[in-house]
């Protein structure tokens, strides 16, 4: 039920509480939390039936070697990291439902996050202050994305920026790390003595289907808020890359981009998680691998990116820069 009232929320305006009413409710939850200090507008935080943890982060994962992995679909998406030549794969099907992961991998304590709503992964070191500590879900959303906390402070922070935006934290930001969204094949190519992580048993959710059916090919009514070029619909996929953004149907025609130092390459082989009720049967939205040429070390290396829906971009990026054509 909660995830049917996050998906009414693409199709229909919010009803927003006053102020005073909104942090009464939430300080409930999060006692420790200040919220006095806010980096954002309040009003622009929502909250649609879920609460603290409704949405449970996974904080100890479990892994097997993706050599062994079974139950999945070669094209089903994965959020891939690499540190230290130290490789592990965080299957969609699982994200999906959990959005949040605390791990640790080459001894970095990493959040691995995706917010189901704008399409988009981030993985960050979730070392706030210097210390790590674990994250977890307010159940609250702005622009559509997840709002996390930390154990810590309570802080809020905005899952897409890594910044807090409520409480003790306000004006920190979490480190990106360097990721990728590809097929289960493709990281298996590149990685055969990784890892992958899997279900815990007995499963807590019906792992390989999504909630978030047939999302991705709605008009997107009540995403007007947001302006797009005209030639981009609110829930077309685009990478996006600093300040700049490039629609998933430009690099579908030419294949690859050149822009200075920067490549951007799209290739077909990746099952949508918000298409068909099973995410293996999902079409084929394809994969990205965006680098940039190192003249320093004379060699090329992924760069820092994230693919979302084009509202999320503007959203977050009210002066960026769309690529069309």
């Amino acid at each position: 039920m909660i995830f049917a009232a996050l998906l009414a929320t693409i199709a229909l305006p919010g009803v927003a509480l006053a102020i005073g009413d909104n942090i009464q409710y939430w300080s409930r939850e999060f006692p420790r939390a200040d919220f006095t200090k806010r980096a954002v507008d309040i009003s622009e935080i929502r909250s649609d039936g879920a609460t603290r943890d409704t949405i449970r982060p996974i904080i100890k994962p479990i892994f097997k070697p993706v050599k062994d992995a079974s139950g999945m679909g070669e094209m089903e998406p994965v959020v891939s990291v690499e540190i230290d030549f130290d490789a592990r794969a965080y299957p969609l099907r699982l994200l999906v439902w959990h959005e949040l992961v605390n791990d640790e991998l080459a001894n970095v304590p990493i959040l691995v996050s995706y917010s189901p709503l704008i399409n988009s992964a981030r993985v960050y070191d979730r070392r706030a202050d210097g210390k790590a500590t674990p994250f977890g879900n307010t159940g609250r959303t702005r622009h559509f994305d997840t709002i996390m906390y930390d154990a810590a402070t309570q802080s809020w922070w905005q899952r897409y920026s890594g910044s807090a935006i409520l409480g003790a934290s306000v004006g920190k930001e979490l480190k990106a790390l360097v990721s990728r969204v590809e097929s289960l094949a493709r990281f298996r190519a590149r990685h055969p003595d990784a890892e992958v992580m899997v279900p815990a048993d007995p499963p807590e959710r019906p792992y390989g289907s999504t909630p978030y059916v047939r999302m991705d090919s709605t008009p997107g009514h009540g995403l007007e808020a947001y302006p797009l070029p005209k030639e981009i619909k609110p829930l077309d996929r685009v990478v996006v890359v600093g300040g700049e953004a490039w629609p998933f149907k430009r690099l579908q025609e030419k294949g690859a981009i050149e822009r200075g130092n920067l490549y951007i390459a799209w290739e077909p082989g990746q099952n949508s998680a918000h298409d068909t009720k099973w995410i293996h049967f999902g079409r084929d939205v394809g994969n990205v691998v965006v680098r940039r040429y190192d003249s320093d070390n004379e060699e090329w290396a992924d760069e820092l990116h994230t693919v979302a829906f084009a509202f999320a971009f503007r959203a977050f990026h009210p002066e960026g820069v769309f690529h069309p054509w």
